[in-house]
């Protein structure tokens, strides 16, 4: 295709690899992982090579990986099992209050939705800690959140919008100190910068394989073993997933995964350095082709090791960035920080205004930057020359907007 694709927070292309060895399980090799014949231990051979590559990947034992569909199956199965968890230890007749979760203000809707959830329903309490300008959680705020009911902190490992890196071992440190789990949402990191669970030191760990490489619908959930061992299973019925995931493996996606894992395991260095050359290439280049002060900000750490390598957040006060990137969206793709909402049939104003991410919100971003922000990032098969000739054509469509605006 001749569109310029910038939005690799939103979705990689499935790397050409990944594709290859996918291909004999969606056509050949068709049997069911848990049959005990010629074609079900071939699967099952497929199965556990990927869980041992994805185990790989983040420095721990195989058996604590537990494949999922998506990231927001494993968020969601991190906090209730976290809850169910607690119910099952708690002391018979604890009358204390509702199990209290702590997270933060700029977590991915697969959390927020689910805490709000939790709380309408008077399962669980939560709070949600703050960030600051630059899109980064205090360690110290998120221990000053835990209160003697806390049995859970989940805390993204990265932000999708902004690219900031959150303290999440300095958090899981002081949440193993207080005997109360841990987990993170890595969506966004794995592929574009190392990842160590065990230094980490956290319980549980999203794994999410289209964001970097791997076909939607395939995730994974990382459950540290002495958690994994009285865990809640998420899906009751077969005994797959040691008995935690019901439901007949899917061999092909979880092959996917498996070898996108190993691409992002042996090429990580490069990979880093290939994303954070073109990322700052392109705030170059549209530096180059845009009047001085066009662009009013760039979010996110001003310290760049303290931001994903491919992930760039810019703010141009004087346009509204969606439906700019509509307008060129045959021949640009990134994403907007804000939504666009069309007029009602009555043709009120108020619901045209855009709605503003809480990313940005929870940043204090004004209003007039949060709807001129536009989130551009790159991959693994990000050229120069598309970075370049993507600068052409957002520089061009800026100039327009604000000409047109003057």
């Amino acid at each position: 295709m001749q569109c310029v694709y910038l939005d690799y927070n939103g979705t990689s292309p499935i790397f050409p690899e990944v594709s290859r060895e996918v291909l004999p399980y969606v056509t050949s090799c068709f049997g069911n992982p848990s049959s005990s014949h010629a074609h079900g231990v071939a699967s099952k051979a497929a199965v556990d090579l990927a869980r041992k590559r994805v185990a790989a990947l983040i420095g721990c034992d195989e058996d604590e990986i537990v494949f999922t569909c998506s990231g927001t199956e494993s968020d969601n199965w991190a906090l209730l099992g976290a809850l169910r968890q607690h119910a099952s230890t708690a002391a018979a007749g604890d009358r204390s209050g509702a199990p209290h979760i702590v997270s933060s203000a700029i977590e991915h809707p697969a959390v927020l939705e689910q805490l709000r959830d939790l709380q309408r329903r008077g399962a669980a309490d939560f709070t949600l800690v703050g960030v600051g300008p630059e899109g980064a959680v205090c360690a110290r705020e998120v221990a000053e959140a835990v209160t003697e009911r806390t049995v859970l902190v989940t805390l993204m490992h990265s932000n999708n919008e902004v690219g900031s890196l959150q303290p999440v071992a300095e958090v899981a440190r002081l949440c193993r100190e207080r005997g109360i789990l841990c987990h993170t949402d890595a969506a966004q990191s794995l592929g574009k910068v190392k990842i160590d669970v065990r230094e980490l030191g956290v319980d549980m760990l999203t794994i999410v394989g289209h964001k970097f490489g791997a076909p939607k619908g395939i995730a994974a959930l990382y459950i540290r073993r002495e958690v994994l061992a009285d865990f809640p299973p998420f899906l009751l019925g077969g005994g797959q997933e040691g008995g935690k995931r019901a439901g007949t493996e899917s061999t092909a996606m979880i092959v996917g995964l498996g070898k996108a894992c190993q691409i992002a395991l042996d090429e990580a260095d490069a990979t880093t350095a290939h994303m954070r050359k073109l990322r700052d290439l392109l705030l170059a280049s549209l530096g180059r082709r845009l009047p001085p002060g066009t662009l009013s900000r760039v979010h996110g750490p001003s310290d760049v090791a303290r931001r994903l390598p491919n992930t760039l957040s810019i703010a141009v006060d004087g346009i509204r960035a969606a439906p700019l990137l509509k307008r060129i969206g045959d021949r640009f793709a990134a994403s907007a920080g804000a939504a666009c909402h069309s007029k009602p049939a009555d043709g009120s104003a108020a619901a045209d205004c855009p709605k503003i991410s809480a990313v940005l919100r929870a940043m204090g971003v004004p209003p007039s930057l949060a709807v001129g922000t536009i989130r551009l990032s790159v991959g693994r098969h990000t050229t120069a020359d598309e970075v370049e000739r993507g600068a052409d054509i957002l520089a061009a469509a800026i100039r327009q907007e604000l000409s047109a605006a003057a």
